[in-house]
């Protein structure tokens, strides 16, 4: 069983935040989310049905008895347009977490780091528990952390992309800077390994979506994705031995015949 963390004044167990998007349906996503063992599930609030109108809401499928909702400002390209959006999520949804998006670029969908410190430092004041996406800025992550953000959250890589994680150097580094706030690899995870070696590099958690949602067995590779967080959680906390130029022995060589 993994160890309980705090986040935003909250205890879990589970280091996975997953994304509700891109799912070819309803059933596949609420398979996933059992087997991922989430807690945390993040919804866009511009792409989705608060109430009214026809067709499920997404809100209507999530057993919010069971699951922290994490509404996000996707889409977002403005810090006014993310604050305006967050309100309405606060409003609708009775809650003051929001995962803050505000990005800069729609091709490469790269955060715009000075809208993004507007917006984080409007929405604290504000009293909203911020989970602010950035980029894998060390400097970024810091200023963010030193807005009193909820968690600062680099990106692994391009959104959707399932590169993995491009510059672990960078991430090592704003775990070196960033001690007083978690920090949640966000985006560009693709495979269980890449989740591991996240939390192998000093971490608090990972959140993912389109790994899941566009595998050939989404609910599988949630579980994947369960499984190599706690491995790569342990594999921390056991010390992993130094790298080595040259072989070593593995077995004793005293006492070989001839020695």
């Amino acid at each position: 069983m993994a160890e309980p963390w705090l986040l935003a004044g909250r205890v879990f167990t589970s280091r996975l935040l997953l994304g509700t998007s891109r799912y070819p349906d309803a059933a596949t996503l609420l398979e996933a989310i059992d087997a991922s063992g989430a807690e945390i599930v993040t919804v866009s609030i511009r792409r989705m049905r608060l109430q009214g109108g026809t067709g499920e809401s997404i809100l209507e499928l999530i057993p919010r008895d069971r699951l922290a909702l994490l509404p996000n400002t996707a889409g977002c390209m403005t810090a006014k347009d993310a604050v305006l959006t967050a309100h309405l999520a606060r409003e609708a949804l009775e809650t003051d977490w929001i995962k803050l998006e505000v990005i800069g670029d729609d091709r490469t969908l790269f955060p715009d780091v000075e809208q993004t410190l507007r917006a984080a430092s409007e929405l604290v004041r504000d009293g909203f528990q911020v989970f602010a996406y950035t980029n894998d800025d060390p400097v970024a992550c810091r200023k963010l952390a030193d807005l009193g953000v909820a968690a600062v959250m680099p990106l692994g890589a391009p959104i959707g992309s399932g590169a993995g994680l491009r510059n672990p150097y960078n991430l090592r580094i704003i775990r070196e800077l960033v001690m007083d706030a978690p920090v949640i690899v966000d985006a560009g995870i693709g495979t269980a390994s890449d989740a591991a070696r996240a939390m192998e590099l000093g971490m608090d958690g990972v959140l993912l979506n389109t790994a899941v949602a566009e595998a050939k067995r989404p609910a599988a590779m949630a579980r994947a994705m369960r499984l190599a967080i706690e491995a790569g959680m342990l594999a921390r906390e056991a010390g992993r031995i130094p790298e080595r130029l040259y072989a070593q022995a593995s077995s004793p060589v005293e006492g070989l015949i001839g020695t």
